[in-house]
This record gives structure tokens, sequence and C-alpha cells, in this order.
């Protein structure tokens, strides 16, 4: 049986931090798995990184390996990856191209791109067997401006239920257009938890982020989402032309921005496993897989506008660099917490005015875990 522990969550008479448990608990771990990763929308990625017709990638998540396939008429599709003969894992590369079908390695059982069963060897005399009782196992999967979210319950929530705060608020930036020019991931021995926490604040960047907060002060900007599912809002650029190593624009506008949002970066955390941060000249995005109680698996991908691979100027890795870098100083210092959670003198402590996002974020979670 799952203990939930109680923290004070009302921001005006003092939130306070989670218990250290929620951190390390594998029946709390166990707990979200079922009631959060398993029946929320969860982001995949982005479906530039599947292009052509019959390009794939595969995503181990939760429990379960998922494949993701661009089919004919430039169709997405998602399915489990099992064949639906013995079971056997269809396919072990975590990226790459099939050709016109997908073959079981086993038994040759073959799928078409849009995953119809189009040959099964041998199996003609089976009684009552017939190829279109046998397609691939879908998974539940919507586009967002151009992301993939997936869905592994059996009935899942109606997407815009979730997404309301979100739909067509970014057109501006062309999301479904860009094109990614790197993508990193990050082996992070802390709580899922702690990464969106820690997202959702900057409090922690002069200390943290000398480089950040040099050319976007920690207390510039201001919040438009604060309850619910999706928070942010946005932080100023001043003294630079974006977020880069060098504070020059490392590529073309992403699109036909405002005035005033060539000036701003824009940062959403997305419940339960994306950071989407909109630059002016990029678009950064994470996503977040929890491994166990005290370990995070996080991708970190670029997007460009397709217009600016190849022109004079275009130096995406110079904002790749500079992210690179203060990914590795959140990370630390979200180790350093997931350390300290296990002290047996550690309690929960108030939010301060400038964390009410995260606090935000925990009573959110609390709610969806039902504690």
């Amino acid at each position: 049986m799952v203990t939930f522990y109680k923290t004070e969550q009302t921001y005006q008479s003092g939130s306070k931090t989670l218990a250290g448990d929620y951190y390390t608990s594998p029946d709390i771990f166990a707990a979200e798995t079922e009631r959060i990763f398993s029946r929320r929308w969860f982001c995949a990625g982005h479906a530039s990184r599947i292009p052509r017709a019959g390009d794939y990638f595969s995503l181990e998540a939760f429990g379960e390996s998922i494949l993701l396939v661009r089919g004919e008429q430039a169709k997405v599709h998602a399915w489990y990856n099992v064949c639906r003969h013995r079971g056997t894992r269809l396919c072990e590369q975590s990226e790459g191209r099939f050709g016109k079908s997908i073959q079981c390695p086993y038994h040759a059982w073959t799928y078409a791109l849009d995953g119809r069963l189009i040959g099964a060897p041998l199996m003609k005399d089976a009684d009552g067997f017939d190829k279109a009782d046998f397609p691939l196992p879908p998974v539940s999967m919507r586009l967002w401006e151009g992301f993939i979210f997936l869905n592994l319950s059996e009935s899942p929530r109606p997407f815009e239920a979730d997404f309301a705060p979100l739909l067509g608020k970014f057109a501006d930036w062309n999301l479904p257009l860009l094109e990614p020019a790197g993508r990193a991931v990050y082996d992070v021995a802390a709580n899922w938890k702690f990464i969106f926490e820690n997202y959702n604040e900057c409090y922690h960047c002069p200390p943290a982020h000398p480089q950040l907060a040099k050319i976007s002060p920690s207390n510039s900007g201001g919040n438009d989402l604060v309850e619910g599912p999706v928070l942010g809002g946005f932080m100023l650029i001043e003294g630079a032309d974006s977020l880069t190593l060098s504070g020059n624009a490392c590529a073309l506008p992403v699109g036909d921005l405002k005035p005033e949002d060539h000036r701003r970066v824009y940062y959403y955390s997305i419940f339960p496993n994306m950071l989407l941060s909109l630059h002016p000249d990029y678009v950064m995005f994470h996503t977040v897989t929890p491994v166990s109680p005290e370990r995070s698996r996080i991708t970190c991908e670029w997007l460009f506008h397709p217009q600016a691979f190849g022109r004079p100027g275009f130096n995406p890795q110079d904002g790749m660099d500079f992210w690179d870098m203060t990914n590795k100083q959140d990370w630390r210092v979200c180790e350093l917490s997931q350390k300290g959670v296990r002290s047996r003198v550690y309690r929960p402590s108030p939010y301060s005015p400038r964390e009410t996002l995260p606090a935000a974020f925990d009573r959110y979670y609390l709610g969806v875990l039902g504690a």
C-alpha cells in the first residue's frame, strides 16, 4: 500500500516542498507510472525526426517499446514494438529507415508502413486465420504543432482537455515546419520532479547559471500560465541577441514574431514530461523519461527554421553549446537535491515567493496522483 505524505500546498499560507519520499520511494514511483505516465499524454519527440516515408525511431518508456514511423502520404504512425505472432520485438535499433515494410526477425511476419499485416508465411492453413485481424497494435497518438504525443491508456483523456491553454498559442513560431540540428541525451541521477521544479523557477539562476543570468536577468519577464498541467511565461534577453555563447543570433528568426518576442524566451513545462523553450532564432525542447525513483533520462533537441540551414551566419552549435552548458548546471543541482532529500534531517521547507510555479507543479502533481 502506498503511503502519501501530507505537504502544505496553499501558497497564501506558505507553500512547502514535497516530503523526501516523493523523490525516493519505489512505491510512489510505481504509483506515478500507473496513475500518471500510463494515463496521460506525453511527448515522444518532434515529427521532423522522421521526415521521409519509412523513417522511424523507437522509444523506450514506462515499460513499453514504441515505434514511431512515417508512412505513406506523410502520415505518422505509433505502434507497440511487438509482433502479433509470438510477441517478438520487431525492431532493436533506436532509429533508422524501413523499406516499404516492417518484418519480424523471428518468423518473418511482415507489416506495411500503415501497420497492416501483409505477409504471414505458412499461415494460410491455420483455422480461421485472416491477416486483416492482426495489424500492429496501435498507441493512441496526436500531433500538436509538429510534436508527437502518445497515450498508453485504453481510454485516454481528450487531448484538448490538457492542452487547451496551448492551442493556437505559438502559431508565430512555425513549430510544425522547424527542422532539427542536434540532439543530446543526458542520464541524470535525480527524480523527474526535480527536473520540472528546477525548470519552473529562476530563483536558482544567479548562483547556478552565471552565464545565463548575465544576459537574461532572473527577475525579468513574467508568467501567464500559473496553474494546471501547463506552467510558464517569458524572460527577457538583455545585452545580447539570443541565448548563445557568443550572444549573437545563431539563425534566422523561427517565424514572423512580434517585435517584443525578439527580446524574449518563453518557457513552458507541459505535464508530465515536456519542457518547451521558444527563442527568437531556435526552439529547444526536453523530454523527460523517469527511469527509477532516483534517475531520469532527458533528451534535449534543437529546432530551426528550414531556410536557416546553409545560410551565412547559421551557427546552431552556438545555441546548442550554450544550453548544453546550462543543462549540465541544472542537472548538477538536481542531483545534489536528490542526494540531500535522502537525509534523515530533510523536512519540507517553505517555497520562496519566486517559486510560485514549482509550488503550482506540486499541487497539480499531487492532485493527479490522488495524494
